[in-house]
C-alpha cells in the first residue's frame, strides 16, 4: 500500500510538469521539419540493464535512500554543458530535495567553462585535452591542466551561470583533486587552510571540509615544482541523483580510449547509467567507417561493464551535420552522409550490449535537417552545433523519452 501511495504521488508530480499530455513531460515546441512524435527510447535488444537502473531510481523515489550515477559522456555538445545541465536539471526537480554531488567536473582553462559552474584561476596554466595530441597522463576527464607557477589556483563555484527557478544547489563538503606532481594541493574553506591525503589507488588527494559550501578554492604550497590537475570530483554523502557531465572539444571515441587513467577515474563515478554522446566529431572524418566506429565504441563499454557489469546503456545518434568547404567568406556547406552511418551503427551498438538507443538523427528530422534548426534559429551557422535554446530543447527531448519509459515501468510495477 505504501508502495502504492508513493508511487500515485510521483505520477501527480509527473503530472504538474506535464505528464497528463501523454508521453511528452516537459512541453516543448514542434517543428514541421521534425519528428517529435517519434520521440521515445528504442530498444534493439531486451531492456534488463535499463530496468535495474529504474529499480535504483524506484529505491531513491520510495525510500529516499540510495546514490544513482548518471554520467553522460561526448564532445562539445556535452563541453558546453546545456544540454547536460537541462537533463540534471530536469531529473532533480522530479522530487526536489534528491540533489546529491556535483560529481566530476574540471578546472577548464583559456577554453569554455560548462554552463552549470563557474571557474576562476590565478597564474599559468597548460590546458591539453585528448582531442589533440598530448603528453601527459589524463584520465575520465579527457584532460588536462599543468602549472609551475607559484601564483597558481584555481577556484570552482556550483552555481550556474544563469540561474533559474528549476536550477538545483549543489553544496558539498567532500572534494579530491585528481593528478600529480611535485607540489601539494590544499584546499582554503573559510579562512581555515584544509590538508589533503594523497591516495595512490584513486590518484587523487582528498579533502574532508568542516562544513558544506558550493564554492572551491585550491592552491600549492609555494615552492619550486609543478602540478597536472586531471579533474575535480565533489561530493556531499547525501542519497540523490549525480548527473556527470563528461565532455572535451573535438572529441572522438578513441580520443576518450587513449586516457591512461579513465578507467581508474570509472571506478570512482561507478556509473548506473551512461549516456553515449559521442560520435560528431567521428563522422566528421574523412576515413570514418561504420565498423570502425563500433570497434571504439566495443573498446569503450568493455572498460564501462568492467567496472559495472550492470551498468545502463543509452546510447543518442548523431545529429545531421553539414562539413565545411572552402575558407571564409566563398566557403560552402554540404551535408555530411556519415550521420546515417552512425545512425546505424549506434542501433547495432543497442542491440549487442543490449542498451535504449534515442535516434535523434531521426527525431530532429534526418539527412539535411540541421538546416531547418539554422533557419529556426536554434542551431549554429556552422551546422554542427545548437544554439542554447536548442540544447535546452534537446535535453528537455531526451528527459521526455527517458520519462515515457520509466513512467511504463512504474505501471507495469503498480500491478
Amino acid at each position: 500500500m505504501k508502495r502504492l501511495t508513493i508511487l500515485l504521488s510521483l505520477m501527480v508530480l509527473c503530472t504538474t510538469v506535464g505528464i497528463a499530455q501523454g508521453p511528452t513531460f516537459i512541453e516543448t515546441p514542434d517543428y514541421s521539419f521534425t519528428h517529435f512524435d517519434r520521440n521515445h527510447l528504442i530498444y534493439p535488444g531486451d531492456s534488463v540493464a535499463m530496468e535495474h537502473f529504474f529499480n535504483k531510481l524506484d529505491t531513491l523515489f520510495f525510500t529516499g535512500k540510495g546514490h544513482v550515477n548518471i554520467m553522460h559522456i561526448g564532445g562539445s555538445h556535452v563541453q558546453a554543458g546545456t544540454f547536460s545541465q537541462q537533463m540534471r536539471d530536469n531529473l532533480l526537480n522530479l522530487f526536489p530535495g534528491i540533489t546529491a554531488g556535483r560529481g566530476m567536473v574540471f578546472p577548464y582553462m583559456n577554453t569554455n567553462t560548462p554552463a552549470s559552474y563557474c571557474i576562476s584561476y590565478t597564474g599559468e596554466w597548460e590546458y591539453f585535452r585528448n582531442a589533440l595530441p598530448f603528453e601527459t597522463r589524463m584520465g575520465l576527464a579527457g584532460a588536462s591542466t599543468t602549472t609551475s607557477d607559484t601564483a597558481a589556483s584555481f577556484s570552482i563555484v556550483t552555481r550556474e551561470k544563469n540561474p533559474r527557478d528549476i536550477t538545483p544547489v549543489f553544496d558539498f563538503n567532500l572534494v579530491k583533486v585528481l593528478g600529480y606532481g611535485s607540489l601539494t594541493p590544499v584546499v582554503h574553506f573559510d579562512k581555515e587552510i584544509i590538508n589533503g591525503t594523497y591516495s595512490e589507488e584513486e590518484g587523487a588527494y582528498t579533502f574532508i571540509l568542516p562544513g558544506y559550501t558550493d564554492s572551491l578554492y585550491v592552491d600549492f604550497d609555494h615552492k619550486p615544482g609543478t602540478f597536472t590537475v586531471t579533474g575535480v570530483y565533489l561530493d556531499n554523502g547525501m542519497p540523490g541523483i549525480t548527473y556527470h557531465g563528461i565532455g572535451i572539444n573535438g572529441a572522438r571515441v578513441d580520443s576518450y580510449l587513449k586516457c591512461k587513467d579513465l578507467k581508474r577515474d570509472l571506478k570512482l563515478v561507478n556509473p548506473d547509467l551512461v549516456i553515449f554522446g559521442i560520435g560528431i566529431n567521428d563522422a566528421a572524418a574523412e576515413s570514418f567507417t561504420k565498423e570502425r566506429f563500433a570497434r571504439d565504441y566495443d573498446m569503450l563499454i568493455d572498460i564501462i561493464l568492467d567496472v559495472n557489469p550492470d551498468c545502463a546503456l543509452l546510447f543518442v545518434t548523431n545529429n545531421d551535420s553539414y562539413k565545411k568547404i572552402g575558407k571564409k567568406k566563398k566557403a560552402k556547406y554540404e551535408v555530411n552522409p556519415n550521420g546515417e552511418l552512425a545512425e546505424q551503427a549506434f542501433m547495432e551498438l543497442g542491440r549487442k550490449y543490449n542498451g535504449a538507443v534515442w535516434d535523434f538523427f531521426d527525431i530532429m528530422g534526418g539527412l539535411t535537417s540541421m538546416q531547418n534548426w539554422q533557419d529556426e534559429g536554434i542551431a549554429q551557422p556552422d551546422k554542427v552545433h545548437f544554439t542554447s535554446s536548442g540544447y535546452m530543447l534537446i535535453g528537455d527531448l531526451l528527459f521526455n523519452a527517458l520519462m515515457e519509459k520509466y513512467t511504463e515501468h512504474l505501471k507495469r510495477n503498480s500491478k
